[in-house]
């Protein structure tokens, strides 16, 4: 999965001697956490709400309102931003920008062309959208877990029972960090079929493997958060 595929394209930008307020109000109005900054184009810095956060002074301060307005109105997004930040390519892919996130505790990464115009932003939804995507969930797939001898073939193995009860799978997903020495635990995704033909199928899987899990995705009871 590509970054380019996933990112938000049409991104509110600011420039270097925008009003610390002004970029305040952008970032509250439109529901976002960081703002590009750019200069012709060209990404120079970012800012985000917590870059406000710190520049903002205490809440024990001494100065009046309209002395706090004053001095955000005066100060400039230049005087707080990360300049030079961490950028990727729209063709990268996602699971890359998924460890550049991790390994640098940011949510929120600039997309910038050979030239380093500013052509993208992507989020840590936007990682999450497109992992969504690609394990099928949200099709009411059921999956299976196992744990399979680390070894040629062991995969295509299941695969082949599932082709033989003619199951669609979505999504292969192999982890070695929780399984076994020699071992490696294999989660697959297949498109819904009828209850009869579960059983029947999940039967030949566990005579034949190591089932860890099988359960059909059940998206029907998770709670929403409800908006303000």
């Amino acid at each position: 999965m590509l970054i380019k595929d996933w990112m938000a394209k049409n991104v509110l930008t600011v420039d270097e001697n925008t009003s610390l307020m002004r970029a305040t109000r952008i970032m509250k109005e439109n529901g976002i956490r960081r703002l590009p900054v750019v200069s012709h184009g060209k990404l120079i810095g970012i800012v985000t709400d917590r870059d406000v956060k710190d520049a903002s002074p205490s809440k024990t301060t001494s100065l009046d309102i309209h002395e706090l307005y004053y001095l955000l109105s005066e100060m400039k997004v230049k005087e707080v931003m990360t300049v030079d930040p961490i950028t990727l390519d729209g063709d990268d892919t996602l699971e890359k920008a998924a460890v550049v996130m991790l390994r640098s505790r940011i949510s929120g990464l600039p997309v910038v062309d050979d030239e380093g115009h500013l052509v993208g932003l992507l989020s840590e939804t936007d990682v999450l959208r497109g992992f969504i995507h690609a394990t099928g969930i949200k099709d009411g797939a059921i999956q299976y877990v196992f744990d399979l001898p680390d070894a040629p073939g062991s995969v295509t193995s299941v695969t082949k029972i599932l082709k033989e009860h003619n199951a669609r799978i979505i999504s292969i997903l192999t982890s070695f960090e929780d399984a076994s020495e020699g071992m490696k635990r294999v989660a697959i995704r297949i498109a819904a079929i009828d209850d009869e033909e579960e059983k029947k199928l999940t039967a030949a899987l566990k005579e034949e493997f190591t089932v860890v899990y099988h359960e059909r995705d059940d998206l029907s009871d998770i709670k929403e958060r409800k908006d303000d």
